[in-house]
């Protein structure tokens, strides 16, 4: 079943107006035409059957249906991480949202060896990660900031566990409220995001294991043990 993420009110009897990429990929690449059904959804009023109501040249209309799946709430960890290359932050962004991450905060550090940042692009990456995974909601992805100006905006109630390679802390495990992860560059943190990152009180240092690891997989292994008790 092909989903798409729509930014539209949802109710039975709309009609949704199919983006040019959505009419071109519902067209031209699966080859889909009038009458055929697809699930819309846009974070807010859950999943809905639709049929294609018209399709041609780069455009189309959803005629919808019918509530197949209800809005439910999904309060997944926040994800604060060095920029990387473009392919590696584009991986990362993916792997994030398939994982259940609520909000995405990409952040300059001491050592970050990356230039600009498209959220064009990683939205885009992050919404087709959320029609594939049959996520209900797409992450939000917020303005890359040096990490010393996202601190003093964190929520106190939101426990920031850092990764942390060669250092004895504790092993990363499932937290019990809501919690973030945040990873580092390639080389890890400097001296002066130490400094930041020991003035705050809700941060806490841990371990992702024995391995060095690359930033990319560091995130997915810190996701995965960070809710490990919600996939049980």
């Amino acid at each position: 079943m092909i989903r798409l993420y729509v930014r539209s009110t949802l109710a039975s009897g709309a009609l949704i107006e199919a983006s040019e990429g959505q009419a071109h990929y519902l067209g031209g690449v699966m080859r889909r035409s009038v009458g055929d059904i697809v699930h819309l959804f846009n974070g807010a009023d859950g999943e809905w059957t639709c049929r294609i109501a018209t399709l041609a040249r780069g455009k189309g209309v959803f005629a919808v249906e019918a509530l197949v799946r209800p809005q439910a709430e999904e309060p997944g960890p926040w994800l604060a991480f060095a920029v990387l290359k473009r392919d590696t932050t584009d991986l990362l962004v993916q792997k994030a949202t398939e994982l259940g991450v609520a909000v995405l905060l990409p952040v300059f550090t001491e050592r970050t060896n990356a230039g600009r940042l498209s959220l064009n692009r990683l939205q885009a990456i992050a919404t087709e990660a959320a029609e594939q995974c049959e996520r209900l909601t797409v992450p939000e992805i917020r303005p890359v900031r040096q990490l010393n100006d996202i601190l003093p905006d964190w929520p106190s109630s939101r426990a920031l566990h850092v990764a942390l390679a060669r250092v004895n802390g504790q092993l990363l495990g499932p937290s019990e409220g809501p919690a973030g992860l945040l990873i580092g560059p390639e080389g890890g943190f400097g001296p002066r995001d130490h400094a930041v990152l020991d003035r705050c009180h809700f941060v806490r240092a841990v371990s992702l294991g024995p391995r060095i690891l690359r930033a990319e997989t560091a995130a997915i292994v810190g996701l995965a043990l960070l809710q490990a008790a919600r996939c049980g």
